[in-house]
């Protein structure tokens, strides 16, 4: 592989070599970036058996991460130099863009959260993974279904999401459909061109198909903080395998059996992958932030004194391995984490290599181990410095 050390520019031209996942396929040949997009791709067609085989570097598109509440040690909650920080924490793992994740906390906390992320989603820091904006995931979630969240749940109204959305750009909200009123705030969030997923509800299959029908479009970290499928009962996680067209999970092994994994693959066809990682992730056993709680990573997982599982310590890097651990295509675990993240957020021009996108690129070897990242047309070492 080849690549000239200074950042793109408009007289300055970069080279990826290696079997590069194309718009039709892999290809064994080169990518061109140009001021950090993607300006060709030229090659000649090659098999997955034969990219798995070859010494010859994999690049993939940059992992997307829709579900992030901290890293590094850092909280999102914290915003300003703490989100950078874990941007940065991100980007080593393969993850060029992200949506920092909220905590159910009262209004003033979530707002000082979103102050602090506002600039690191109009500018991206070099050395880090581009925020995207803000996954809002409470406080409009079921108290009967908090998960790690703190008690501070509550009701929505369209006029409190758009005063949120004035201080920074909410790109994804999750709700609870069976709390009052959200039914109808689903309508209007839609029609104002917010992205609606359902989770930490207490709901029937019946308010998961509901809710869909009013214009959700996907399920937060699917099983999980959300009613379960019973065959007299289905539950939201009933409604989600039987309706859903999009939702997220969590793909460590630990939140998620395996077993369940394979079974949510073969009913959502936009199921992506998520870490849910919190300030424990990239990070040596010990107590964490999580918003207001402190959690403990221990034996692979974070979690709260009662043993609750509190969000993960996943990165994106690891997501992919565990996918293909469990039987996926190389191309099939690489659209689960990354392109149809993109899809679900409307984003063209990410996640997926193919000329005009940004050149959001993982090199990876044939241990699937990453040997750089590309965030939009720079170049990181991830064994380099923070």
């Amino acid at each position: 592989m080849t690549d000239p050390h200074a950042l793109p520019g408009p007289a300055t031209a970069q080279r990826i070599d290696g079997h590069i996942l194309g718009p039709q396929g892999f290809v064994h040949g080169h990518l061109v970036v140009e001021a950090g997009r993607i300006t060709s791709i030229a090659g000649t067609p090659v098999d997955e058996a034969t990219v798995r085989s070859s010494p010859a570097p994999i690049v993939l598109p940059g992992f997307i991460d829709l579900h992030v509440h901290g890293g590094g040690g850092q909280d999102t909650m914290a915003g300003g130099q703490a989100l950078r920080q874990i941007a940065s924490l991100h980007l080593r793992h393969g993850t060029t863009a992200l949506l920092a994740t909220t905590m159910t906390a009262p209004r003033d906390e979530i707002e000082a959260a979103l102050r602090g992320a506002a600039p690191l989603c109009r500018e991206r820091p070099p050395g880090t993974a581009r925020v995207l904006g803000v996954h809002l995931e409470g406080p409009y979630i079921a108290p009967e279904r908090l998960g790690a969240q703190p008690a501070f749940a509550t009701t929505a109204t369209l006029a409190e999401v758009l005063a949120l959305h004035a201080i920074a750009p909410l790109r994804l909200i999750t709700i609870a459909p069976e709390l009052p009123g959200h039914l109808d705030l689903i309508v209007a969030l839609r029609a104002q061109g917010f992205v609606v997923q359902i989770g930490h509800s207490n709901g029937s299959y019946e308010d998961g198909v509901a809710a869909l029908a009013a214009g959700a479009s996907g399920f937060t970290h699917l099983f999980n903080a959300m009613s379960g499928l019973h065959h007299r009962a289905p539950g939201l996680a009933g409604a989600a395998l039987a309706h859903a067209e999009r939702a997220e999970i969590i793909p460590d092994l630990l939140h998620v059996h395996p077993g369940a994994i394979r079974a949510a693959l073969r009913c959502i066809p936009g199921l992506y992958c998520v870490t849910d990682a919190t300030a424990a992730a990239g990070m040596p056993d010990g107590r964490y932030p999580l918003g207001r709680h402190t959690v403990t990573k221990c034996l692979g997982g974070v979690r709260l004194p009662d043993g609750t599982l509190a969000g993960s310590t996943l990165t994106m890097d690891q997501a992919l391995r565990n996918l293909v651990g469990l039987g996926l295509p190389l191309a099939e675990a690489s659209r689960r984490t990354a392109t149809l993240a993109a899809d679900h957020l409307g984003l063209a021009d990410r996640g997926r290599l193919q000329p005009g996108a940004w050149a959001d690129a993982v090199v990876l070897d044939a241990a699937l181990q990453l040997q750089q990242v590309w965030v939009e047309g720079e170049r990181l070492d991830p064994a380099g410095p923070a």
